[in-house]
């Protein structure tokens, strides 16, 4: 099993106007070895098993960012990311707000002065193939977010694909 950069599937809840006028937008899919897990799970299998080096860089990053007045998430949300057994629109998982969620897809990020951004992990199933497609859109309001997101896109491609790898060599997908 291996990650594939792809389109955003058209069963996402991701407004389609919003990701064609994104200033950024990228989507990855990997198959899953476990069809039955629910999205929680699959988030989870993700985002809750960030390696160290990639916690430090984001710990950074925000401390960098609160400097310059935008909301980031806190150190404890970045370092030990909670699961509940339930979510709604409106709570956070990991570190950020929920803007949709269902049994085949959750769509969290944040707003900002600088940049929108939405994360979505959706299960995608076509045949006998069930798949995870990991999509981010970024909307840029400013200067700031085309120069964030300069310097950002390369480690978040890298890291994307990392997180999503590593999920599938521990069998957590």
């Amino acid at each position: 099993m291996h990650v594939v950069e792809c389109d955003v599937p058209s069963g996402s809840a991701l407004d389609r106007d919003a990701v064609s006028r994104a200033y950024f937008h990228d989507s990855y899919r990997a198959g899953l070895t476990r069809p039955s897990a629910g999205i929680v799970h699959i988030f989870f299998a993700l985002f809750g098993h960030t390696p160290l080096w990639m916690k430090a860089m984001l710990v950074v990053r925000n401390a960098i960012a609160k400097l310059f007045g935008l909301e980031v998430p806190s150190v404890g949300e970045i370092m030990r990311p909670a699961a509940r057994s339930e979510y709604r629109v409106g709570d956070k998982i990991g570190p950020w707000p929920i803007y949709f969620i269902s049994e085949k897809e959750i769509v969290a990020g944040r707003n900002n002065k600088h940049l929108d951004f939405r994360l979505s992990v959706l299960k995608v199933k076509e045949g006998d193939v069930t798949s995870v497609v990991v999509t981010t859109v970024c909307t840029v309001h400013n200067v700031f977010g085309k120069i964030y997101l300069f310097f950002i896109v390369p480690f978040h491609r890298t890291g994307v694909r990392t997180l999503i790898s590593n999920a599938i060599a521990a069998q957590r997908l």
